[in-house]
């Protein structure tokens, strides 16, 4: 039998485990019954495919000698065994071990694996539920929490299916997360996100085992309130990680625990995060104060939160956004939401009708310091407060950033104060000073010598030198110019870097004699094409070579391209 039919058979005769419904705050604790939600969408049994895949691949690393202290665990790239790679593994194989459309569908060689798997997590589990993430967190509860998040789905899909002998998995599971639990009713957190990730996890333990110690302790921490701003962005401000991650939490908190409200903080971000879409499906990470700062990255880790508010407010602004997802990071989907999509049925429903998104726009966002400019297949960031002040995306060819930096006192790297708006420009500002120190007065001498014992502030300053960098930026036809102005002290040397993303190829450019993947803009005009995609940049200027300027920050690794100068410095630069 053709295998496509095959799959389509099983999926429509296979009667799913019913899942608690989310399509509206009077029904969040209601379970379906409607058995035509049962049969899983096209798009996705191919999701399983490539979990399947995905599980070939994480097979590769499994401890499988029986006599290793580390048997049935799971290695990373530097062979150690991991918690969180065991556990991932385990969330993986139960998705395909419990979905009748996967190679692996009732294996039991898996089924061994995972109990194996399983075995280890307890073995290493700490004495109060914990368990460590060997990088960084040891006896960690929101380390913990991830986990106990990351199995939640698949256990409740197990306890409800009809897997035969399903009791020899249940059990070490049932015995690792409820000891896990113990130390999230008591345990702390290290960041804001940990606290909904805690709750998230919290809430799954109650779904699965209800126990009014889970719903007053993710009570305790929901009592100060989600940290978002009038923006819609959340503390974290990390667009690629974080962000997504807290919606998918809250998600499942307000499924939980019954609270429909949390879903407004929910619509709010994505709402804003549209905005934050570059036009090639790519999320804005600049003003991110987390470790994907300025990250490449797409926004499979929304998909899940997008669909679920698309169908929960009949959204078709955000079933677009699932959309073009599906078009831009579909492979991607699996990682943070297979296993959610799975237990849910309710997100198999189709989408309601598509509206078209915002693709031409100026947005400022005032709490982050970021304003966002789309003009079609082009967009812009301008941002405050960050040593990359400018970034430009026009379809695949993308200048990651622009960075302006003196030789000004070793603090000479510029980034803005605040973005103010005077008509059609957007103006960034910054005021250095470099004072020179007189004497000690007679009473403040100590007498031993010791230069740290005066704090440098005790002294007269003389001789001030001042730097005044202004760059005012407006758009123009196709693009934008930037007008950059530094004045003050005389004769500062300059440098301009444009930093743009490996894999291009520049033309009109003149290579430097002393860095790697480094150019000088001496002409009028160059360009960086990726593709069919191009950028075109210029007037150029090279006063000088000296490109790593004292103070100014180190390479990104990345391809750059230089203009340079001495103060006063002003020079226009057209990017279309």
């Amino acid at each position: 039998m053709n295998r496509r039919i095959f799959v389509k058979k099983g999926s429509m005769a296979v009667c799913a485990p019913a899942a608690l419904s989310m399509m509206g705050p009077a029904s969040l604790a209601a379970v379906l019954h409607d058995s035509a939600a049962s049969a899983k969408p096209e798009w996705l049994i191919r999701l399983i495919h490539l979990n399947d895949d995905q599980i070939k691949e994480a097979l590769k690393h499994r401890i499988s000698d029986a006599d290793h202290p580390s048997f049935g665990g799971f290695a990373d790239a530097f062979d150690i065994v991991t918690s969180h790679g065991t556990a991932n593994f385990i969330k993986m194989a139960l998705c395909s071990l419990l979905s009748p459309e996967s190679n692996y569908y009732h294996n039991t060689v898996l089924s061994s694996q995972i109990t194996d798997a399983t075995r280890w997590l307890l073995k290493i589990q700490n004495a109060d539920g914990s368990i460590d993430l060997h990088s960084t967190n040891f006896n960690s509860p929101p380390d913990t929490g991830f986990i106990v998040k990351w199995l939640g789905p698949p256990c409740k899909m197990l306890m409800e299916s009809q897997l035969p002998n399903k009791q020899k998995l249940i059990e070490p599971l049932k015995s690792f997360l409820q000891k896990a639990g113990n130390t999230l009713i008591y345990g702390g957190i290290h960041t804001p996100n940990h606290r909904w990730v805690v709750c998230a996890a919290l809430g799954w333990l109650h779904m699965l085992w209800p126990d009014q110690r889970y719903v007053q302790r993710a009570e305790q921490w929901l009592a100060e309130g989600i940290d978002i701003d009038e923006d819609g962005q959340y503390d974290e401000r990390s667009t690629y990680i974080y962000t997504p991650l807290t919606n998918r939490t809250l998600i499942v908190i307000a499924r939980a625990f019954n609270k429909p409200e949390l879903l407004q903080y929910v619509r709010k971000n994505l709402e804003m995060s549209m905005y934050y879409m570059h036009p090639n499906g790519e999320v804005a990470t600049e003003a991110s104060g987390r470790q994907d700062k300025a990250l490449q990255g797409t926004m499979e880790s929304y998909y899940f939160p997008y669909r679920f508010m698309a169908l929960h407010d009949a959204n078709g602004t955000f079933a677009a956004m699932c959309k073009v997802i599906e078009q831009t990071a579909f492979e991607q989907i699996r990682y943070s939401s297979l296993h959610n999509i799975l237990e849910d049925k309710s997100l198999w429903k189709p989408l309601p009708g598509i509206k078209p998104l915002p693709d031409n726009y100026v947005k400022e966002f005032k709490k982050t310091g970021i304003v966002r400019i789309r003009r079609g297949n082009y967009d812009a960031s301008l941002i405050s407060m960050n040593p990359v002040f400018f970034t430009m995306h026009k379809g695949n060819a993308v200048l990651q950033g622009i960075r302006v930096a003196s030789a000004f006192f070793g603090k000479g790297q510029f980034t803005a104060e605040d973005i103010v708006k005077e008509g059609d420009v957007w103006i960034l500002r910054r005021s250095l000073q470099g004072p020179y120190y007189q004497p000690l007065e007679a009473n403040q001498v100590t007498g031993d010598n010791d230069w740290k014992k005066v704090p440098r502030s005790f002294r007269k300053t003389s001789e001030v030198q001042h730097l005044e960098t202004e760059i005012r930026i407006r758009e123009i036809a196709g693009g934008f110019e930037l007008d950059i102005r530094i004045d003050g002290t005389d004769k500062v040397p300059v440098t301009v870097e444009m930093i743009f993303r490996p894999g291009g190829s520049f033309s009109g450019l003149e290579p430097s004699d002393a860095l790697e993947d480094t150019w000088l803009l001496k002409g009028e005009s160059a360009t960086y094409s990726q593709g069919e995609d191009r950028i075109q940049f210029g007037p150029g200027a090279c006063a000088h070579k000296w490109l790593r300027l004292r103070g100014a920050l180190p390479s990104m690794g990345t391809p750059a391209v230089f203009l340079t100068g001495f103060t006063p410095f002003h020079h226009k630069l057209t990017l279309s």
